[in-house]
């Protein structure tokens, strides 16, 4: 991986944020961050074998829909197995269903490979609901994609809950090992 520090991925068109207007929102939110460039990775695996020692929490993330439509992004550390049945009694939605690649777009701006917590900038309606893996706090830096699969951003967790915050999508925490016992 490379260290990018002034120019992100190469702009798409077709996202409503780019990466680069996405990194100019954590700085004016005061929030310091570190992105390195890398080829895409579409898995948790992928990324397993790219990203070498690059310290901190890494994570996958689940888009998820009830059959009333109602809408989770749920942020977890990368090695969770997650028992959607469980979460979704945990979370009170009924039961769950992985949102299309269609939805995704429309709700969260990103493709598939690419699903973030820092997706939240383009749901300008606050239709998803965000909830957070209690295990990635303090587990300093948390690495996500900035909307692209080919780059990673490293911020405290704290920060990451405040750009949330920010954006109008203060995040349920949930304890992901009490629902693993479960």
């Amino acid at each position: 991986m490379s260290e990018d520090k002034d120019e992100p991925a190469a702009e798409d068109p077709e996202l409503p944020t780019s990466p680069g207007a996405l990194l100019r929102r954590l700085e004016e939110l005061g929030i310091q961050s570190k992105s390195v460039m890398h080829p895409p990775v579409f898995t948790v695996e992928e990324a397993k074998a790219l990203r070498g020692s690059l310290p901190g929490a890494h994570i996958k993330n689940l888009f998820l829909r009830n059959k009333k439509g109602a809408m989770w992004l749920v942020t977890c550390l990368e090695d969770r197995a997650i028992d959607l049945k469980a979460l979704a009694n945990a979370l009170e939605a009924g039961r769950f269903s992985f949102g299309s690649a269609d939805r995704l777009m429309t709700c969260l701006g990103v493709r598939p490979g690419s699903v973030t917590p820092f997706a939240v900038i383009n749901d300008t309606e606050h239709a998803v609901r965000m909830v957070l893996d209690k295990g990635i706090l303090g587990k300093d830096p948390v690495n996500a994609h900035p909307l692209v699969n080919d780059m990673t951003t490293a911020l405290e967790s704290a920060d990451l809950i405040r750009f949330l915050e920010a954006e109008g999508h203060p995040p349920q925490i949930l304890d992901m090992d009490e629902l693993e016992r479960h």
